[in-house]
């Protein structure tokens, strides 16, 4: 009887650990101000947690938001994280950047032309309701 016992926590255990490994994570980073320090927290943290669940055998789904004035991430010519972007698209095929569609629109009204974004960023009708769209699909939300 303690080896039947025995022998049942062990295949609970080794069942336990299968359905552990090889988890889908997902991830919504959001960015609201135009601070380098804040963009390259932002990425940095991204690539941890890209690199980590990477380690550990699990995938992970990020999504970086960017509205306000944290959209200054996204426009050509003036993203002080341009590069990293680009190489961490590169990378990877489930990390995207999302640029707010209002307030893309507002900084092209006040220019008085259309302001460039880099073309790894995705124009979303409003960061704040992707932000909302992505935690109502499970994904949990990070604010550097």
């Amino acid at each position: 009887m303690i080896k039947s016992i025995a022998t049942a926590a062990i295949l609970a255990a080794m069942t336990l650990g299968a359905h552990a490994e090889g988890l889908t994570h997902k991830i919504a980073f959001h960015v609201n101000q135009n601070d380098p320090q804040v963009m390259n927290m932002t990425l940095n943290n991204v690539a941890n947690a890209k690199a980590y669940y990477d380690s550990v055998g699990d995938e992970v789904i990020i999504e970086v938001v960017a509205y306000g004035p944290g959209l200054n991430m996204y426009v050509a010519d003036k993203s002080p994280v341009a590069d990293r972007i680009a190489t961490m698209s590169l990378e990877s095929d489930t990390i995207s950047f999302s640029a707010c569609g209002n307030t893309h629109a507002a900084m092209s009204k006040k220019a008085g032309a259309d302001v460039a974004l880099i073309s790894e960023a995705h124009l979303v009708p409003s960061g704040v309701v992707r932000l909302v769209e992505l935690q109502e699909d499970d994904y949990s939300y990070i604010r550097p």
